[in-house]
């Protein structure tokens, strides 16, 4: 959480001590607290989920295509719902949507442990995938508007937030996957995120944003949204494809990386169900020092160096021939990709203002999803160890593409990427940094 001097000096631009500021910075408080609870949560449900894929594969009897043709549920339900979740959101506002999506992906996540077969595993994972992907959409909704209000860049630490609710998640799984069934977590696991929902939700909904600095839009009137030419659309979708080939990296490891300690190393139950919370780990730990690193290397360096890393931890992770190798290999491949995603996001948000992150966004949770049927199906045609070595392939892809558009340009003119944030400011640097941001998108 940003100390209370940086709070105040976000919301009145460093005057202090005058009631109408203080009452703002205690609704940004709660709000970014309330935030992070929902962010941790859906990392904490999500985790729970893919630590148990080993047993109920075991208990539907589905090959390894069947079980990727069954976890397509997921990306399509998902890919569906985000279609309309922004929609939804500017309808009725992006808490509400919050709160309704949180409690939908609670009930669903019960009903995988309840299938005895890959065809009726699909169809749960629809409604799952679906509450899963309108979750995301919205609690990103709310934490974009939030960092607009607060004119800082805290979207990293929500991001943190999900990595520290997964590692929670796939650690709680791990301690409890040799004692309990997979009906009995995943139904525990139902009541923590209908509790949760039930004690956060009533604070997402009560607590608004205060105005952001800047001209506000007419009463009833949205912002006008700036007009891109062809160069910046092109652009956005190439950091969209950056997003999207890490982002395939995380949604195979959450999936697969248990299988593949379980079924190719002959790892316990409770071993296999730790390599993700150590790749979850890495990547938190990653998160949480991004912001230094960004200031320290730039963008371009960070994105580049995080994608060669993450190739070769996955190379590791996939083809070492013990289980403490693997794991080694997912938490390099964790430290390697964390940083990515975001840096993606940010530079397509600074081209474009809004619509550039929503379709890098897009992009990216696309990868997440639609990665681990494809692993599924390579699986089955060649091996799981091979299949999982496309991750690295990707991760390399995306250093590359980054390198190469390493002297992007932010525009001089245009709407800003994010209300009350200068245009020429990138959303994941300080606002009292220009030249930091100005200046990063030039190195090599």
């Amino acid at each position: 959480m940003p100390n209370l001097n940086k709070l105040r000096t976000a919301i009145s631009g460093g005057r202090g001590g005058d009631p109408a500021t203080d009452a703002a910075m205690s609704r940004l408080i709660r709000l970014r607290t309330t935030l992070t609870i929902f962010f941790a949560l859906d990392g904490f449900l999500f985790a729970g989920w893919v630590v148990r894929i080993p047993a109920i594969k075991q208990q539907t009897g589905a090959s390894a295509s069947d079980l990727g043709l069954a976890l397509l549920g997921v990306s399509a339900g998902a890919v569906v719902t985000m279609m309309f979740t922004g929609r939804m959101c500017a309808r009725f506002g992006s808490h509400p949507v919050t709160v309704v999506s949180s409690l939908l992906l609670a009930l669903s996540i019960a009903l995988p442990a309840r299938t005895h077969s890959a065809l009726t595993l699909g169809l749960v994972l629809l409604l799952f995938g679906a509450a899963y992907g309108a979750l995301n959409v919205s609690m990103n909704s709310a934490a974009v508007d939030f960092v607009a209000a607060l004119r800082r860049p805290v979207m990293s630490s929500f991001h943190a937030a999900f990595s520290l609710g997964g590692m929670a998640g796939a650690g709680l799984g791990a301690l409890v996957a040799g004692g309990l069934s997979a009906s009995t977590h995943l139904l525990a696991l139902t009541g923590v995120g209908l509790l949760v929902t039930v004690l956060a939700g009533p604070s997402l909904l009560r607590h608004t944003l205060p105005p952001a600095a800047g001209p506000a839009p007419s009463p009833g009137k949205a912002a006008a949204p700036r007009r891109l030419d062809r160069r910046t659309r092109r652009l956005v979708v190439l950091f969209g494809v950056i997003a999207l080939c890490t982002a395939y990296g995380e949604g195979a490891l959450a999936d697969w990386g248990a299988l593949h300690l379980a079924q190719d190393l002959d790892a316990g139950a409770g071993l296999a169900a730790a390599g993700y919370s150590l790749f979850a780990l890495a990547m938190t730990v990653g998160r949480l020092s991004g912001t230094a690193l960004l200031e320290r290397l730039g963008q371009t360096r960070t994105l580049v160096a995080g994608g060669a890393l993450a190739a070769l931890g996955m190379l590791l992770g996939a083809l070492a021939p013990t289980t403490w190798l693997a794991l080694a290999g997912f938490a390099v491949t964790g430290l390697g990709l964390a940083n990515i995603f975001p840096v993606a996001v940010a530079r397509a948000g600074a081209l474009a203002g809004p619509s550039g992150v929503a379709a890098a966004s897009t992009l990216g949770y696309g990868g997440m999803l639609l990665g681990p049927p494809a692993i599924g199906f390579l699986a089955d045609w060649f091996s799981l160890p091979v299949a999982l070595t496309t991750v690295a392939l990707l991760a390399a892809a995306a250093a590359l593409i980054g390198y190469s558009a390493r002297n992007v340009s932010v525009p001089d003119s245009g709407a800003p990427a994010h209300r009350g944030v200068p245009a020429e400011i990138p959303a994941e640097f300080p606002a009292e940094a220009p030249a930091t941001a100005r200046t990063a998108h030039q190195e090599g």
